[in-house]
C-alpha cells in the first residue's frame, strides 16, 4: 500500500465569489467566517491533517490578502515536522499572462510547482465546503481500485440535483456516466441511481483524488478549463474513474442561503456538523481572548464566540461572533453577528462616534452582520421575502436575508427592511 506521504493537497481558493457577495467584497471565499470563530478554510486544512496528509498547497487569487494571512498565522509547523502549508498565488510567467480560469485551468498553471514536490497522488479540494472526512478510507478506496481518479460522492436530494456534477457508477464502483449541473428533465432521468425517492441521484462532491502522471496528462494536452464540466466527463472514456461513498455530513457553503442556514444550524443542540469532535478538531488561529461575559442576556438556541460582553439583550437563534459587543434592549433574532477583528479604544473610536457592535434597544432579525460592524440606537432590521435581490451600497440583500459589509456604520434610528 502507498504511503499518505505521497499524496499532495491542492485546495482551491475560489474565484470572484459573487454568490457569497457582500461578504466575498474584501475577502476570498475560503476566509469568511463561519461558526463564530472559524474560517472556511480551517476545514480543508483540518481535514488534511486529522487524515494525516502534511503537504498542503492552497490556491489563491481573488481579495486573497486576509486569507494568505489567517494561513501564516494559523497553519505553521514546527522545525522537527515535514509537513507545510503552501500558498499558490495565481501570477504572470512566460507560459501564462492569464488569471486562472476555472478549477483545472488553476491546477495547470501551478503544474510545475506540483511535480516539483515529488508527489505521486494529488487530492483536489474545495475550500468553501463544510464537512468533516478522512481522506485516509479515500486514499486507501483509491489505491485498492487500481484507479487513475477517484472522486468522492454522495446521495443528491432530486431538488438539490441542478447544483451538482451527477454520476452513474457500475457495481464494481466504476464511474461510467457524468453530466454538471443538469437542468434539462429527460437527462435527469437517465441519472437516476438509487432507489430513495429523496435522494434518487449520486452526485460528485468536487473532491478529487489524481495519480499525479494522469492529472499532468489531462492538463498538459488539452485546454479543459473545469474538473466537473470537463475533465471528470471526458476522463471516464479514457481512464479508470471510480466513485467513493461518504455518507457523513457535507454542505456545499457557495450561496447567502447555505451560508446563513448552514451557521444557524450549527446554534442548535442538535447540531449537524459536530465542532467539538476531541479527536479530530477543526483548527483556526488561536487568540488570546478573554471569556465572554453577560449582563441579564437572556439566550436560546445561540452560538457564542470568545471575548464578547453582552448586556440585556433578548438573543435566539443566533451565532455571535468574536470580540461582539451588544448593548442593552437589543433584540437579535435568526442572526448571523460575525464581531470584530479589535475593540475600540480612545484611539479608536469612529468618526461618527458609534462604537463597534449593536448599539441600545436595536431590533435585529433575519440578516448576516459582518465585521467591525457599527449599529447606533434604535436601529431595525428585518428579512425580506425570500428571493429578494437589492444592493443599496451600504447594505445588500441576497434571497430575502439583509447582509450588512464589514466595517458599515449605520446610524441610529436606521431602518432597514420592507416598506
Amino acid at each position: 500500500m502507498p504511503s499518505l506521504n505521497e499524496i499532495l493537497a491542492v485546495i482551491l481558493g475560489g474565484g470572484v465569489g459573487k454568490r457569497l457577495y457582500p461578504l466575498t467584497r474584501q475577502r476570498a471565499k475560503p476566509a469568511v467566517p463561519i461558526a463564530g470563530k472559524y474560517r472556511l478554510i480551517d476545514v480543508p486544512i483540518s481535514n488534511c491533517i486529522n487524515s494525516g496528509i502534511n503537504r498542503i498547497a492552497v490556491l489563491t487569487q481573488f481579495n486573497s490578502v486576509s486569507l494568505h494571512r489567517h494561513i501564516t498565522q494559523t497553519y505553521t509547523f514546527d522545525d522537527f515536522h515535514r509537513g507545510w502549508v503552501q500558498i499558490l498565488a495565481a501570477e504572470q510567467t512566460p507560459r501564462s499572462a492569464d488569471w486562472y480560469q476555472g478549477t483545472a485551468d488553476a491546477v495547470r498553471k501551478q503544474l510545475f510547482e506540483i511535480k516539483a514536490t515529488g508527489a505521486k497522488y494529488v487530492l483536489i479540494l474545495a475550500g468553501d465546503h463544510l464537512y468533516r472526512m478522512d481522506y485516509e478510507l479515500m486514499a486507501a478506496f483509491h489505491w485498492e481500485n487500481n484507479a487513475d481518479i477517484t472522486v468522492a460522492v454522495q446521495p443528491v436530494a432530486a431538488q438539490e440535483a441542478y447544483r451538482f456534477g451527477l454520476l452513474k457508477r457500475t457495481a464494481d464502483h466504476r464511474i461510467v456516466a457524468f453530466v454538471e449541473k443538469p437542468r434539462d428533465a429527460e437527462i435527469l432521468s437517465q441519472f437516476v441511481s438509487r432507489d430513495d425517492p429523496e435522494y434518487p441521484y449520486l452526485g460528485s462532491m468536487g473532491i478529487y483524488i489524481f495519480n499525479t502522471n494522469v492529472l499532468v496528462e489531462l492538463l498538459e494536452e488539452t485546454t479543459q478549463e473545469d474538473f466537473g464540466g470537463q475533465i471528470i466527463p471526458n476522463a471516464i472514456h479514457t481512464h479508470t474513474v471510480v466513485g467513493f461513498d461518504f455518507d457523513g455530513y457535507w454542505e456545499d457553503i457557495g450561496t447567502i442561503r447555505s451560508f446563513y442556514e448552514t451557521n444557524l444550524r450549527l446554534a442548535l443542540p442538535d447540531a449537524p456538523f459536530n465542532f467539538y469532535d476531541p479527536v479530530r478538531p477543526i483548527y483556526t488561529r488561536p487568540r488570546y481572548l478573554p471569556g465572554s461575559v453577560f449582563d441579564g442576556a437572556t439566550l436560546h438556541n445561540v452560538l457564542i464566540s470568545d471575548g464578547c460582553k453582552i448586556h440585556r439583550a433578548e438573543i435566539s437563534d443566533c451565532v455571535i461572533g468574536l470580540r461582539s459587543q451588544i448593548a442593552d434592549g437589543v433584540r437579535l433574532s435568526k442572526t448571523i453577528l460575525m464581531g470584530a477583528d479589535y475593540y475600540d479604544t480612545p484611539e479608536t473610536i469612529h468618526a461618527s462616534g458609534i462604537p463597534i457592535g449593536v448599539g441600545k434597544n436595536c431590533d435585529i432579525e433575519g440578516a448576516i452582520i459582518d465585521k467591525n460592524v457599527r449599529i447606533g440606537e434604535g436601529v431595525v432590521i428585518k428579512p425580506f421575502p425570500r428571493g429578494t435581490e437589492l444592493d443599496s451600497g451600504t447594505w445588500a440583500v441576497q434571497d430575502g436575508i439583509v447582509v450588512v459589509p464589514k466595517s458599515t456604520v449605520l446610524h441610529p434610528g436606521t431602518y432597514i427592511g420592507p416598506d
